[in-house]
């Protein structure tokens, strides 16, 4: 019995280790799939985009209008048709603050961005991203976010 008690705690010794770096590969594969949907936005390539949500996505934005809190759905085509459609100003949608919790094939991304088209501030607010790990990869199932213009932190710089 004693050669059993001295086994456990070395098998305990590797194993911790070693699904914390699991746990960290899938954190980062979790959030390179939100960088490269801002990627794709950027480049206006909609191929890009919709390679990284499930084709079934929600997609939804909460903000306030006249006073009135609203939620705004979007469907995953009219939004790549957007992404897609070519216009004079580059999207670029800045992340900050990521943080990410992850169980199992699910992880929850909450970022705070700021959003500028052709370079001019134009609002920012919280993406909160769910990305699912199926047979082909990580995919965002559903996004929803803030839309503000006041207590940006990039308002000073208008």
């Amino acid at each position: 019995m004693r050669p059993f008690t001295s086994v456990v705690p070395f098998l305990l010794a590797i194993a911790v280790p070693l699904a914390a770096q699991s746990h960290d590969t899938e954190r980062k594969v979790a959030l390179a799939t939100v960088h490269r949907l801002f990627k794709g936005m950027r480049k206006g390539d909609s191929s890009m985009v919709r390679a990284v949500f499930h084709p079934q996505a929600l997609l939804a934005t909460t903000l306030t209008r006249q006073g009135a809190p609203t939620v705004q759905v979007d469907t995953l085509e009219s939004f790549l048709r957007a992404v897609g459609t070519p216009h004079d100003e580059v999207w670029d949608e800045r992340m900050r603050g990521e943080r990410v919790e992850i169980d199992g094939p699910l992880a929850a991304v909450w970022v705070e961005y700021s959003f500028y088209a052709g370079g001019r501030f134009s609002h920012c607010g919280v993406n909160a991203i769910q990305v699912a790990r199926s047979s082909g990869g990580w995919r965002i199932i559903a996004l929803t976010d803030t839309r503000r213009r006041e207590g940006c932190p990039d308002e000073a710089g208008r």
